[in-house]
């Protein structure tokens, strides 16, 4: 399969799975009720997105032999802890698009968003509840077990990029970075779909065998936003770009910056990044931005997206090897090449 193909069947895959999980996930939510909530969770999911971690649960369960029905209230519960976590990030990072359109806070306030971002927690964890009754209790005890690891690892993590940013920490290196990969991105996007999609096709079947492809594919998949977001158009991208640089975010490209550059630049870009986002201005930004591709920190970084890549293709099929070839199977296969050839 050429990389266009490969490319155009991921897509194919990802909508099935996004139109099954939405759908049902919009036809599901709590009734309004007190006004300003449960209408407002629909808000994100109802935007245009890939829908790639219940994708990948809904895919694991498949290629793993196990029934994607049976799993898809755990995938919906996927998708809606993920857009969660997209209204508070937008929130702390000051973003003011998301999907193409204004953040849920700046469209109804900070206050408004952030009780909305616990409302779309709170229906992910009656999903959860939900599945007592058509899993059984020791399976959905399971789940539950692997949800509370990713909500910690994700919030280690997120708490980690907080603390760099708020203490204008610039002593970092490469490794500091994929620590906190680890943790913010790959656990919740890669590493918690695979885990639930293999718990729910088979408990024999080792729930950590596809950890090592998941750390790798997210990763790969964190740097390629990085630099999507530097290079990358608003019309296909969605989000602000140069979004990162504004909110000072310490991504791979900025590490090599600060380790390869003057002494002159290492100084001024410290005095960038101690400032707040409001006192930012877009002369400094501009000049960061044209710093971070003169000295190749942004090809490298693409470099470093298409390695992992590479090692994330390599573990995903080992673990894969004695299972039967599928559409779901060749969709895992898949991903990797996806994740750093996509625009958005």
């Amino acid at each position: 399969m050429t990389d266009a193909g490969a490319g155009a069947f991921v897509e194919r895959m990802l909508a099935e799975y996004r139109d099954m999980v939405i759908g049902t996930l919009l036809r599901d939510l709590p009734d309004p009720g007190a006004p300003g909530l449960y209408e407002l969770v629909s808000s994100y999911p109802s935007r245009p997105g890939k829908g790639l971690r219940p994708a990948l649960c809904l895919a694991t369960t498949g290629a793993l032999g196990g029934d994607t029905a049976r799993a898809l209230n755990s995938a919906v519960a996927v998708e809606l802890f993920h857009n969660g976590f997209l209204i508070h990030d937008d929130i702390q990072d000051q973003s003011q698009y998301r999907r193409g359109l204004a953040t849920l806070h700046a469209q109804y306030g900070v206050g408004v968003a952030l009780n909305v971002g616990n409302a779309t927690n709170l229906v992910a964890l009656r999903r959860l509840l939900a599945n007592r009754s058509h899993l059984g209790a020791r399976l959905a005890w399971r789940i539950f077990q692997e949800t509370e690891i990713m909500l910690r690892h994700t919030l280690e993590g997120q708490a980690l990029e907080l603390a760099w940013i708020n203490d204008n920490v610039c002593e970092l290196d490469d490794d500091d970075y994929y620590r906190m990969c680890l943790k913010k991105t790959s656990w919740y996007t890669f590493v918690y779909p695979c885990r639930l999609g293999t718990l729910l096709a088979s408990g024999e079947y080792p729930a950590a065998a596809l950890d090592r492809y998941g750390w790798y594919l997210g990763a790969a998949f964190q740097i390629q936003d990085d630099v999507l977001n530097l290079v990358g158009l608003y019309e296909r991208y969605g989000k602000e770009i140069s979004g990162d640089l504004w909110e000072g975010k310490r991504t791979l490209m900025l590490i090599r910056f600060l380790r390869i550059s003057t002494d002159d630049e290492r100084e001024r870009l410290r005095g960038f990044l101690a400032k707040s986002r409001a006192d930012r201005t877009a002369g400094e930004v501009s000049w960061l931005h044209r710093r971070l591709l003169e000295l190749g920190c942004v090809d490298a970084a693409g470099l470093a997206a298409r390695q992992l890549a590479a090692a994330a293709l390599a573990e995903g099929t080992a673990a894969l090897a004695a299972v039967p070839d599928s559409d779901d199977k060749r969709f895992l296969l898949a991903l990797p090449s996806y994740v750093i050839s996509r625009d958005h």
